[in-house]
Order: C-alpha cells, then structure tokens, then sequence
C-alpha cells in the first residue's frame, strides 16, 4: 500500500532530523552544546509555575474552542500597551503558534494558491504549507546584506493571480533581521494594489536591540482588514512547552474562519491557558532584563565569529539567531560530522544546517542557523569549539 504524496513530501526538519547523531554523541560521552533549536535557557517565570500549582479544577474539561475569554482579553491588552487597539474578538486561542500559522495558511488560500515568504524563513513553514496544499514562493534574500527586503518592484515580480499573501517575519527566525518602517510600507503597498493579505509572525516582537523598535502590521490602519499576525508565548516568556499562540485579527471573515478550524480540534490546552494568562499579567516590564541578556548574548557570538577566516556574518537587530555563510560545500554533512567524527575536549557543537530553511533548491547549503540560547560562558565554549571544528572540517576537505 502506498501512503500520499503529501506524506512523502513533506520537509524533514532540518533542525530535529539530525538529533539522533548528537544523541549518539552524547552515549559516547561526548558533551554536546546545543545551539541548532531555538529552546532558551532563560528561566520560565515564576507566575507561570505559580498558576500550574495553583490549578485545582475537579474536571480537566474542554475550553472554549477559541480560548479562555481572560486570555484573549490579556492578550488584547498587551496589545494595547504597544498603542495597536484590538479586543478579545480579534483573538483566537492555537496550539502554538505554529497551529496560528496552519489555520492562516488554510483560511487564506485554497488548494494550489500562492503565499509570498522572503527566504531564509522559519522551516516549518514548508510543513505548514503542505499541510494546507499551499504553495510557497520564495522571496531570496542574502546574508551579505544582512537579509534586507529587495525593492517594491522585486517584490511585485513574485505576484501572480494566484498569490493570496504575503508572509513577513520580523524579527525573523532564522536571520535575526527586524525590517523597518519603509520596508514594511513596501509590502503594505503591494498588498493594497494587488488585493493581498499579510500574514506577519511576530513571536519575537519583544527582543530588538541597538535601540531599534519593532513595527506591528497591525499598526497600519490602511491594511487592518488584511492583516493577520501571529503571536505565541513560547519564545517571549520561554514556555515553548506549553504550546500557546493566537491568530490576530481584525478581519471578521477571517477570524470566523479561523474559529471554525479551532472548533474541529476542540479547544487549546486548558491549564496551559492558565500559565499564558500568568505571564500576560506581568506586564512588560519583564522583558527589559530579558531582551538585555539576549543582546549580551547576540554580541558575544558576533565577536566571536566575525573575524573568523571564510565565514559570512551580519550582526541582527532581533530574535536570538544568526545565518552564518560558511567555507564548505555542505553544511549539513559538516553538521553531521561535528557529531559523528569530530570533539575538543569531549565537547562538540550542534548547529543546524540552512538548507532547509529555504524552499528554492540549493539555496542555504553552505550556510548554518546558530541560536545563542545559551548562557554567555557556555556560549564562548561552544564558539572555541565550533571554530576548531571548521577548522578542522577544512583541512579534511
């Protein structure tokens, strides 16, 4: 028996697929530095335990299927104290925000249509996207530049009359590039002209450094019934356990739509919600010693590579990755390598290769993702390592 196309298909993940390798590292005593997954190490808050301790129902019984009215309303205030004006309404509770991005591919496309994303892009967009039998059009961006947007003309060539969005991911997973004010009215403006919605992940709103600012698409009244964001608490307040996110929208159509997917899967995780609501009402005040210790982090890695013989680096303004070009032909087999034959000390690293963070073929193969998510003393070790290992790699090649 054959299973489906789709089954075949579908994108191994690049940053998982070689876990086992590193697992295998890890038998033969070999400590490994894992800087391929965005999983930080920064402590969940202590509100968030505080309500799974707390939580004392009789019944662990279903939720709304668009989540818990407090959390949807929370989350619309914190909205609100970044001046975007939205209600409980515009809120759908997911899975994740990965299950945000599932149903907004699903709502806004029919089988065989077309959304827009600049690539490197977050990996799992190639499985969301075969999930829902959307097609993806890939926008290259380059390293050299630091990952910019190209201009409005570059743009509009990738429209067709199948294209249903355009996806922006700022500050993006995995480049770490916060777009600007100018490069968003680019898309804003092709989005109106050729009737298109926005789709714009957001989860890393909170981290931008150098004094940058993060711009919501929500915040341009022109688009606010074609844009949707995706939000999650997994990265923002390190709880990517708890699998929460929302679909964020002012578009009535599109958020019905939306809660209709959510019914089909019941309700979102019912303690869980609890803990999201915890965190919501810390208030934004916790982010400052958060977003501070990550920009540390960020410019340790960037010191400790930049000057490093073939390889290509551009210090990001957000989120907590790099995409680093690399002197080799093939990132995934150095990756591989640095698990199975290579160690300093007894120590090896895991990166993730950037293939699979591009949908155009060939694209992203000398090229790897690091995360700095770790803290800043195991952070330079694995940097020693890792150069040694490059180094290493190159006179065997």
């Amino acid at each position: 028996m054959d299973i489906s196309q789709r089954g075949l298909d579908i994108q191994e993940s690049p940053i998982r697929k070689l876990k086992p390798y590193a697992d295998q590292a890890i038998e033969r005593g070999i400590h490994v530095y894992f800087i391929n997954i965005g999983q930080p190490d920064i402590p969940t808050p202590q509100p968030v335990w505080d309500a799974l301790k707390q939580f004392d129902e009789e019944v662990l019984s279903y939720g709304p299927a668009q989540g818990f009215l407090d959390l949807r309303q929370a989350i619309a205030d914190y909205f609100g104290s970044y001046d975007i004006e939205i209600n409980s309404e515009n809120v759908v509770i997911t899975v994740g925000g990965s299950e945000a991005i599932h149903f907004a591919f699903s709502v806004l496309s029919d089988p065989g249509e077309e959304i827009i994303i600049p690539e490197p892009f977050y990996t799992n967009y190639n499985g969301f996207a075969a999930c829902a039998d959307v097609n993806i059009v890939p926008l290259t961006l380059s390293v050299e530049d630091g990952f910019r947007l190209p201009s409005i003309e570059t743009i509009a060539e990738k429209i067709s009359l199948k294209t249903r969005a355009i996806l922006l991911n700022s500050p993006s997973n995995p480049t770490g590039t916060v777009y600007t004010p100018e490069e968003l009215e680019r898309v804003v403006a092709l989005a109106l002209e050729h009737d298109l919605f926005i789709i714009a992940d957001e989860v890393y709103k909170e981290f931008v450094y150098d004094g940058a600012t993060h711009k919501s698409i929500l915040e341009y009244e022109e688009i606010k019934d074609r844009a949707i964001v995706v939000d999650s608490i997994s990265k923002r307040f390190s709880c990517c356990g708890a699998r929460i996110g929302a679909v964020v929208t002012r578009n009535e159509q599109v958020s019905q739509s939306v809660l209709k997917f959510a019914q089909a899967r019941l309700c979102p995780p019912t303690i869980e919600q609890k803990m999201a609501l915890a965190a919501y009402r810390m208030g934004r005040g916790y982010f400052d010693p958060v977003q501070k210790e990550y920009q540390r982090r960020r410019d340790v890695l960037y010191e400790g590579l930049k000057d490093t013989p073939g390889i290509v680096i551009r210090k990001p303004q957000g989120a907590f990755y790099y995409i680093i070009k690399l002197p080799i032909e093939d990132s995934e087999h150095f990756v591989r390598w640095m698990l199975t034959d290579f160690q300093l000390d007894n120590e090896t690293v895991m990166v993730a290769p950037a293939q699979g963070f591009y949908s155009t073929p060939g694209k992203g193969i000398d090229e790897v993702r690091i995360a700095y998510v770790l803290k800043e003393k195991d952070l330079k070790r694995a940097i020693t390592v890792f150069k040694a290992g490059l180094q290493e790699y190159l006179k065997r090649a």
